[in-house]
């Protein structure tokens, strides 16, 4: 197993000014180390092995996405690592649209149910189009058109 070490390099003020250049005394050969010296990685969703990120990363926990429905603007709360399929869900809770009539835009592209928020770049308030999709739309005008015409010839039979 290979373990990865972080060096970071820098001069000390007595080797700039040539005292003590070779001087083995009162230093130590890890002077230049600074940090705790160890590396944590992470390995993305998409394979890649990157220096895992410290502080306030977007990756964990939740973001908030603005969601474009019409003439509609939903607020909804999901976590940063989820897919696009996982965001369709929560928004046939709060739109009503099953998932497989929905189409998400995000920076003018449909996405794909099993890309993942963050490797697209989708970050904490951005927003996101969602979209009927029209030949599911079509089709159920269709079948509304033809539930009214059977009814329409239902009343003309009863007398």
């Amino acid at each position: 197993m290979l373990k990865l070490r972080s060096r970071r390099l820098c001069k000390s003020s007595s080797s700039k000014h040539g005292k003590g250049a070779g001087n083995n005394g009162g230093g130590g050969g890890d002077r230049g180390l600074i940090g705790g010296g160890d590396i944590k990685w992470e390995l993305r969703p998409g394979g890649m092995l990157v220096q895992k990120r410290e502080g306030g990363s977007t990756t964990e926990g939740l973001i908030k996405v603005k969601v474009k429905t019409g003439s509609q603007l939903h607020d909804i709360s999901i976590g940063a690592t989820s897919t696009f399929g996982e965001m369709k869900v929560v928004l046939a809770m709060v739109t009503g649209l099953e998932p497989r009539e929905q189409r998400v835009l995000f920076r003018g592209k449909e996405r794909e149910d099993y890309e993942h928020l963050h490797m697209v770049g989708l970050k904490d308030m951005d927003k996101v189009l969602l979209l009927e999709d029209p030949a599911i739309k079509e089709r159920k005008l269709h079948e509304l058109a033809r539930d009214q015409a059977m009814q329409g010839t239902l009343h003309t039979i009863s007398v």
